[in-house]
């Protein structure tokens, strides 16, 4: 699948919106479910990484109005593959298609950048759902990476 994919209702209503000082703070404010912590940054450190970082592109999620999750990647100009290394959905606003609708958005705005031939994204080998959600948009597992996390990419359509 690309991501061309045809959007579903739901998706059409989340928006990606650059990190600022409008909606930092509700991204600080963000939280996972207890047993999903170990899985991903705080956004706090992601924050600070971006700001030290000058290939960070950090992005609220935004649903109905409403910062419902946040997502960070780099699409470096002197690459043509992208990674996805921060993505996450507020625990209270799991499970309504927001976090698909999210990454849809996300593979549609790094397509966009024109330069751009596949894109990876990591994640903690346990993390199941993360495995379904990024396996159902054509995300192959490419196996474990220094830190143990598995990598899995997606080849970008023509």
């Amino acid at each position: 699948m690309t991501c061309s994919a045809e959007a579903r209702p739901r998706d059409r209503e989340v928006v990606l919106r650059p990190v600022g000082e409008d909606n930092r703070a509700a991204i600080l404010a963000l939280e996972l479910m207890p047993e999903q912590q170990g899985f991903v940054a705080s956004n706090a450190d992601s924050l600070e990484e971006a700001r030290e970082d000058d290939e960070a592109l950090a992005r609220a999620v935004v649903a109905a109005g409403r910062v419902v999750g946040f997502l960070m990647y780099s699409a470096p100009d002197d690459d043509d593959e992208a990674i996805i290394y921060r993505f996450m959905i507020d625990r209270r606003e799991q499970g309504k298609g927001l976090g698909r609708a999210a990454v849809a958005r996300a593979l549609e705005e790094i397509a966009q950048l024109g330069h751009m031939r596949r894109v990876a994204i990591c994640y903690e080998p346990d993390n199941e759902a993360a495995r379904r959600l990024y396996a159902g948009f054509g995300f192959v597992e490419a196996g474990l990476d220094e830190d143990g996390e598995m990598t899995a990419v997606l080849e970008l359509g023509s």
